[in-house]
């Protein structure tokens, strides 16, 4: 529920581990997630990052899957002083990761669903909100 990183890249680490944990993805993946970030941000706004492997990533994504990682006193991800309280890697198998995004986002939109997240004490409360990101 609450992360140990104090940086954009320690974060992209934290949640490329969960994904590893898993088994949704390789080590390869997580190493594409660093990749992604230094050529584009994946800083969304609304206090929330979607860090993901590049296209060329796409073999070492074993299934689809996500991470959530919450940091009550955020990251600065671009150093810009806005920062990130929420971190949701993804790995997005064959053609799933656009609608994955789209759907974290609208998760993101709705006022209740971050104040859930916020207010989350357990795993099982966070796949709660969480389990309204579908691939439909």
């Amino acid at each position: 529920l609450t992360g140990s990183a104090r940086s954009r890249d320690e974060a992209i680490e934290e949640a490329g581990q969960l994904l590893l944990a898993t088994g949704k993805v390789t080590p390869a993946y997580i190493e594409s997630m660093h990749d992604r970030e230094k050529s584009v941000s994946t800083y969304v706004g609304n206090s929330l990052a979607i860090p993901h492997g590049t296209n060329d990533a796409k073999l070492s994504i074993n299934a689809t899957g996500l991470s959530f990682i919450r940091y009550p006193e955020g990251i600065d991800w671009n150093g810009d002083g806005e920062l990130a309280h929420y971190v949701v890697g993804i790995a997005g198998a064959g053609e799933d990761h656009l609608t994955l995004l789209g759907s974290i986002a609208h998760v993101f939109l709705d006022d209740d669903k971050v104040a859930a997240l916020a207010a989350a004490t357990t795993n099982a409360d966070v796949t709660t909100v969480l389990d309204s990101v579908t691939l439909a």
